[in-house]
C-alpha cells in the first residue's frame, strides 16, 4: 500500500477535504500527521487546541484514509525550553544546542521526560480509540543531526547511575577498565566524568560504556512512549521512522519495543552526503538515481531490525538538505517504490503532500508543489498505485538465501579506536553487500547471535566482540561462513583477548592473530588467491595457525584460512576480491549467481523476480527464456524495472 505525510497545520482548514479526496483518489491508503505539532497542541503551557487536529482526522478518516498519529516529541515547543533550558543538549566541545530546529532534547533530561510522558499520555488518551487512527509514530528520527549522545549534567548524572547499576562497585569498573593505566583509578561512581575533552584520547572503555549508556537512554525514552500508547490505544500498531545509516544507537534493540520498523529513504541526498560511501565517478553517475545499492542496503538493514517494515519518508523529489540537490530522472520515484516492495515493504509513504514554501524545507519538493498543483512524483506515485490495483496482492517475502550478520557495537568498536583511519566499520559492511548485490544474491541483515538455519551462506564483515550467544549461531550453521577482519579481537571491555584474537572463534578456527598493521592510502598489500594478485589496503593481520593458507601476502604470511567450511580473512577485502571469492562460495553452495552489468539489480519476493535499471543505458533483465513478465519486458528502458515469475 501507499501512503503520505501531511500537516494539516500548514495549510487552511477549508484545503482539507479536497486535500484528502486527491489522497484517495491518488491511490493513497495511509497518512501521517502530528509529529511536529506539539505548539499547535499545546500553544500555552497547559493551555490545549485539540479542535484542529480533531477535525483534520475527522476530514481524513471520512475520506476512507488511515492516520498514523505521530508523538510530538522531536520538538519541545519555546516556552518548554525557556522553563526548563536544562532539557536542551550539550554537543561534545560542552556547547548547548538551541531552540531554533528540532531533537532539541537531551534523552537524560528528567525533566523533558516527564513532559514527553504528559503529551504522549494525553494524545493517546483522546486518540487512542479513535477509528480513524490505525497507528503510531514515536518521534521523529531519533538520532538525527547527531543527537543520539548528549555532554551535559542531565547526562553525567544518568550515566554514573547507569554505571553504578552495570558494576555495582567501584573496583570492578576499575578492573574491567584497566584504569591502572595512566593512573585513571576512580574511588567512587561520583568521581567519573564523561569521556570528551581529554587532553588526548580518553580510555576506549569508558568510551564505548558512554555509547552503551547513550544508546539504551534512547531506547528507554521510546519505550516509556510504547507503554503509555499500548495502555491507552490497543490494537494499533506502532513503528518509529528511522533515518540512513545512524548507527549510534542499536536499532535491534530499540525495534524489540515496536511492531513495525519504518525507514526514510531518501536516495539522492544520501548518495551525495556520503550516508554510505560512494566515490566522485558514483556521485556523477547516480546523480539523478542514487547509488543502486543505497536503498537497498536499508530496506535489507530495516527488514532484519523488524521484519514487519515501511518506508515511511520516500523522496519524491529534490530535497533541501544535501550538498547538491538535483531532481530525481524520470520514472525513479516509481522504480524506488517498487524497489521497496520488492524488499518487502508493507507500505511506501511519500514525504509529502504538498512543497511548504516557508521555513527550512521550503525547496524540499513534495507530491504536489507550494501552488496546489501536482509535482512530477505525484504523477509516478499515481502509477504505482494503477500497477498495484492491477497486479493484486504480492507474493508473500521469504528468507534470502544470504545473512550478513550486522552489528552496532561493532561500529562504536571501530570509531573509538580504528587503529587506522580508514578503518570504518560501515564501509567494511558496504564492500560486502554490493559485492553479494553485484552478483544478483539477496541478502538478509541478522544481529549477532540471531538463528542462521535459513541460509545457505553467512558472511560476518567483521564482529569484534563474540558473545556466547553469537559463538552458538555460528558453532550451529553448517553451511559456509565468511569472517572479516578484527572478528573476535575484542573483549565486551575492550581489551584484548587473553588467547589474543579471534578470541572465542578459536573454538571454530584454530589460528591466533599476533600483530595487525592499518596501512595508509597507497600502500597495499597484494593477495594471492586463485591464482590472482588482489590488492589489500587499510589492514592486514599476521598469523599463526596450524592450518595451510588458502591465500598469502607477497611475503608469504597466511591473508585466507579455511576450517571446515569456515573462513577466515586476515585483510580488508575489497569489493571486487569479494565478488569472486564470495562468488566461489556461492557456486559450490549452488547457489546461482548472475554477475550483473553496471546499475542492474535484481530483488525476488516469493516466485517474482524484479530487475531494476539504475543505469542511463538501456539493458537487458537477464529472465530465463520463455519467462512470463508480469510487468514490463526483457527490455528495460533507463531507470525503468520488470518483473517476472520463476519457475
Amino acid at each position: 500500500m501507499l501512503g503520505v505525510c501531511y500537516y494539516p497545520e500548514h495549510w487552511p482548514r477549508e484545503r482539507w477535504a479536497e486535500d484528502a479526496r486527491r489522497m484517495r483518489e491518488l491511490g493513497l491508503t495511509y497518512v501521517r500527521i502530528g509529529e511536529f505539532a506539539w505548539s499547535c497542541l499545546e500553544p500555552e503551557p497547559g493551555l490545549f487546541d485539540w479542535a484542529w487536529l480533531d477535525e483534520a482526522i475527522e476530514t481524513l478518516g471520512q475520506a476512507g484514509l488511515k492516520v498514523v498519529l505521530g508523538t510530538p516529541t522531536a520538538t519541545p515547543p519555546k516556552w518548554l525550553i525557556d522553563r526548563h533550558p536544562e532539557i536542551l543538549a550539550v554537543d561534545p566541545m560542552g556547547r548547548v544546542r538551541g531552540f531554533g530546529s528540532r531533537r532539541h532534547y537531551s534523552f537524560s533530561s528528567r525533566v523533558y521526560r516527564e513532559e514527553a510522558r504528559r503529551i504522549v499520555t494525553l494524545l493517546a488518551q483522546r486518540y487512542g480509540q479513535n477509528p480513524h487512527v490505525a497507528g503510531w509514530q514515536t518521534d521523529n528520527e531519533y538520532g538525527c543531526h547527531e543527537t543520539t549522545r548528549s555532554y551535559g549534567p542531565e547526562d553525567l548524572r544518568a550515566f554514573r547511575l547507569w554505571l553504578q547499576a552495570r558494576y555495582s562497585q567501584i573496583e570492578a569498573l576499575n578492573k574491567a577498565w584497566g584504569n591502572v593505566f595512566w593512573s585513571m583509578t576512580y574511588r567512587s561512581f561520583g568521581e567519573i566524568d564523561l569521556p570528551h575533552q581529554t587532553v588526548t584520547e580518553a580510555n576506549p572503555a569508558h568510551w564505548l560504556e558512554f555509547y552503551r549508556f547513550s544508546s539504551e537512554q534512547v531506547a528507554s525514552f521510546n519505550r516509556m512512549q510504547v507503554e503509555i500508547l499500548r495502555a491507552h490505544s490497543p490494537g494499533r500498531f506502532i513503528l518509529h521512522n528511522f533515518m540512513g545509516y545512524t548507527p549510534d544507537f542499536d536499532h535491534f534493540k530499540l525495534a524489540q519495543d515496536l511492531d513495525i520498523a519504518g525507514w526514510d529513504s531518501y536516495p539522492l541526498g544520501f548518495t551525495d552526503m556520503d550516508v554510505l560511501p560512494c566515490t566522485a565517478e558514483e556521485k556523477l553517475r547516480y546523480a539523478r538515481t542514487g547509488h543502486p545499492d543505497m536503498a537497498a542496503f536499508h530496506h535489507d538493514l530495516y527488514r532484519g531490525v523488524k521484519p514487519r517494515w515501511w518506508v515511511m519518508e520516500q523522496q519524491p523529489g529534490p530535497v533541501n538538505w544535501a550538498h547538491h540537490n538535483p531532481s530525481p530522472a524520470p520514472g525513479m520515484v516509481r522504480l524506488w517504490t517498487w524497489e521497496a516492495l520488492a524488499h518487502g515493504a508493507e507500505v511506501v509513504s511519500y514525504f509529502r503532500w504538498r512543497q511548504f514554501p516557508q521555513a527550512q524545507e521550503q525547496f524540499h519538493a513534495g507530491l504536489n508543489r507550494p501552488d496546489f498543483q501536482p509535482d512530477v512524483g505525484f504523477f509516478e506515485a499515481q502509477q504505482v498505485a494503477l500497477e498495484l490495483q492491477k497486479l493484486g496482492p504480492l507474493p508473500p517475502s521469504s528468507p534470502a538465501p544470504v545473512a550478513l550478520v550486522f552489528d552496532y557495537e561493532a561500529d562504536w568498536v571501530y570509531r573509538i579506536q580504528p587503529q587506522g583511519r580508514a578503518f570504518v566499520y560501515r564501509d567494511l559492511v558496504w564492500n560486502f553487500y554490493k559485492a553479494l548485490r553485484q552478483l544478483g544474491l539477496d541478502v538478509d541483515f541478522v544481529p549477532p547471535g540471531a538463528g542462521l538455519e535459513p541460509y545457505r551462506l553467512v558472511v560476518v564483515p567483521s564482529l569484534p566482540m563474540v558473545s556466547e550467544a553469537a559463538l552458538e549461531a555460528f558453532r550451529n550453521f553448517p553451511g559456509p561462513l565468511v569472517w572479516g577482519p578484527r572478528s573476535g579481537s575484542k573483549t565486551e571491555f575492550l581489551s584484548i583477548p587473553p588467547t589474543l584474537p579471534p578470541g572465542p572463534l578459536q573454538d571454530l578456527l584454530p589460528l591466533k592473530v599476533t600483530r595487525v598493521e592499518s596501512l595508509r592510502p597507497g600502500l597495499a598489500e597484494p593477495v594471492r588467491w586463485n591464482g590472482q594478485d588482489w590488492p589489500a589496503g587499510v589492514w592486514r593481520e599476521w598469523v599463526e595457525s596450524g592450518l595451510e593458507p588458502t591465500a598469502r601476502f607477497a611475503d608469504g604470511r597466511g591473508a585466507i584460512f579455511q576450517h571446515e567450511q569456515r573462513h577466515y580473512l586476515a585483510f580488508w577485502p575489497s569489493q571486487d576480491f569479494l565478488q569472486s571469492y564470495l562468488g566461489a562460495i556461492a557456486h559450490r553452495q549452488g547457489l546461482p549467481t548472475r554477475p550483473l552489468a553496471e546499475g542492474l539489480r535484481l530483488r525476488r519476493r516469493g516466485d517474482w523476480v524484479f530487475a531494476f535499471n539504475y543505469s542511463a543505458q538501456p539493458q537487458t533483465a537477464p529472465a530465463p527464456q520463455g519467462a512470463r513478465f508480469v510487468l514490463g519486458s526483457p527490455t528495460l528502458a533507463p531507470y525503468n524495472f520488470c518483473i517476472w515469475k520463476e519457475g
